[in-house]
Order: structure tokens, then sequence, then C-alpha cells
């Protein structure tokens, strides 16, 4: 553990995160799973892509996660006719009135900020879902010849509607591997849906608390790097990995249903989703549990799928499943 903090600075930083989800639970009404995966993509610092039909509350998530950290916080409504400079910003001829000396200023779009909402990220044209990978593989801008660093810490939250196709742009597949993780919305339970229905068609307005500033956010995904993953589960996540490339030693799932399996990056992001997970739960120490639990949102978004599983109806969950049975952990 790093010398410059003692147990209990550790113990109260963990503390914070409980705040957090408190925080976050005054206007979010149920999503325990998917808010604490949020949570594990801030934390492990990369970006999520949340994916669910309309009025599951994607954006107003993102939203209060915003007013929960004392962050600057964007929304981007993505359409057909946004173009890359409406994103990353643009360079403005200025005249100075006193000499007459023209000279041009980069004026900075709305990426340049701690947490971007990227709402319906896959109804833009590729060249302006492109001008987002520099910005979150780098975290930096490059314009006109001139690199501009982005603010620390820099988070894009993407949405995207699984339903309705027309007039979309599926992302490709170098974008999604960019994405830490993919999380999934599902409906929720009846006694949730009531408690939503009642608490957005009241009067009340619910004021979610400021809890945690850049720096706790920063110190807190410093820590995640000190999280202990045993070499007994690194080994297991490598080979959770590589089954997932078809092959002859594939496991069977993955040769009849997977077209294309996941790089390296998914161990890399697997590995620090699952640390960030530990610490949510209060742990130094990732664990079998952690790697369950996120191994989904991890790898379905870098599965390519065969023709035979879109003719089976075979959804990569399904495939991911089967996939954790086939290669079990050493101490199962």
């Amino acid at each position: 553990m790093t010398a410059s903090l003692t147990e209990s600075d550790i113990q109260f930083r963990v503390a914070r995160l409980a705040d957090l989800r408190a925080a976050i639970a005054t206007a979010i009404v149920g999503q325990h799973e998917v808010v604490e995966q949020l949570l594990t993509g801030l934390l492990a610092g990369g970006h999520c892509l949340l994916e669910g039909v309309p009025g599951l509350g994607k954006t107003l998530l993102v939203r209060t996660l915003g007013q929960a950290l004392a962050l600057q916080f964007r929304r981007v409504q993505f359409t057909p006719d946004l173009m890359p400079s409406d994103l990353l910003g643009t360079e403005l001829l200025e005249e100075d009135h006193g000499t007459g000396h023209r000279h041009f200023r980069f004026q900075q779009g709305p990426v340049f900020t701690n947490l971007l909402l990227a709402d319906e990220l896959n109804r833009t044209p590729p060249k302006t879902q492109a001008a987002l990978l520099e910005a979150m593989q780098e975290h930096t801008v490059s314009f006109a010849g001139v690199t501009h660093p982005l603010p620390a810490p820099f988070f894009v939250l993407a949405t995207q509607n699984p339903i309705e196709q027309a007039g979309t742009y599926p992302l490709p597949e170098a974008q999604l591997d960019r994405f830490l993780l993919h999380i999934a919305l599902e409906y929720p339970d009846e006694q949730e849906e009531r408690a939503i229905i009642a608490q957005t068609t009241s009067s009340h307005v619910a004021e979610v608390p400021r809890v945690m500033d850049g720096e706790e956010v920063l110190a807190l995904q410093a820590l995640v790097r000190e999280v202990h993953v045993g070499d007994e589960l690194l080994a297991w996540i490598t080979r959770i990995v590589r089954a997932t490339r078809p092959g002859a030693a594939a496991p069977q799932v993955v040769r009849d249903y997977v077209k294309w399996g996941a790089g390296p990056r998914a161990g890399q992001s697997l590995v620090l989703a699952s640390k960030a997970r530990a610490l949510l739960h209060g742990r130094l120490a990732a664990t079998r549990e952690d790697v369950m639990a996120l191994a989904a949102p991890v790898l379905r978004h870098r599965l390519l799928l065969s023709f035979a599983a879109e003719a089976e109806g075979k959804r990569p969950d399904e495939v991911i499943a089967a996939l954790l049975r086939d290669t079990p952990h050493p101490g199962a």
C-alpha cells in the first residue's frame, strides 16, 4: 500500500464511497447493480457505455452522479448533424482593436469537462464518434497541430438505445473496446416501478448532496491500483479472456457462437474493474466474486458473435455465462 496513506486514511476514503452511494439513491430508485457498475468504472478510471430502452433513467443516473460529485458536468445530445468541432472545439479569429493584430484562439468544446454525458452516441456519424477516441484513450484533444490536455479526472458516460436502429450508426469495435464497462439497464421490478412513478409525478424534487470532489476521486483511483490481485486470480482472468477467442482449444460455446474474441485490453479492464469493485465493498484484495460479477459488463461489448448465434437468438451474456462455467476458477 502507498506509504502516504495510513489505514485510517484508507478507511475514511472507503467510507466516502458509501456516502456517494447514498447521495445517488436520493434521486435513483433501485438499480443497485447498475449504480455499483457505474461507480466501479469511475474508480477504475475508465469509461462506461449504458444501454437500455427509453425511460429507464439512463440520463438521470448520469446527471445524478454529476450532482453528487463536485465536478464539472456537461451533456452532449448526439445527433446526425453533430460535427467533431461541436464536440472538441474550434479556432476563432480574433482581432486586437488596439494594434489591429489578428490571431487564432482555440475555443474549447464541451469535451473539456470532468464528466461528459454522451447521450445517444450511436445517433451521430462515425466521423463525430471517432472524435471521442483520442479524448477517451489519451485524455487529450489535438487540434490544428496543438495538443490540449483534458481536465482530470475525465470520465465519459455514453448512452444508446438497443431497440430503435433507424438512423443510428453502430459504434466500431475499436471504440467499443475503449469502454471499460458495457452496463445493461433492465426493467425495474414492480415495487421499484411504483416508487419511480410516485416520485416523478409529485412536486417533490430530490436534492442530491455533493459528497466528493475531483481530488478525492483521483485519490480513490490511485488507491484502486494498490488493491491486491493474487497470482491465481490473475491467471484465471487471463484464461477467461483467452478462452473468448475461437480456436481448437476454445470452449465449445465459443467455437459455436463467437466470431472474434476479446483482446488484451479486456484482461486489463477485468483486473481494474475487479479491484475497483473490491474497494467499493471495503476490501483491499479482489476476489473470485468480483470477477464473476464483472465478467459480463467487461466482455459483452468485446465479443463479436457469429451468424449462428444471431440465428439462434444467443445473447453475449449467455455466451459469457457458459464460458465461465467452462473455465472454472482453480479453487472452485
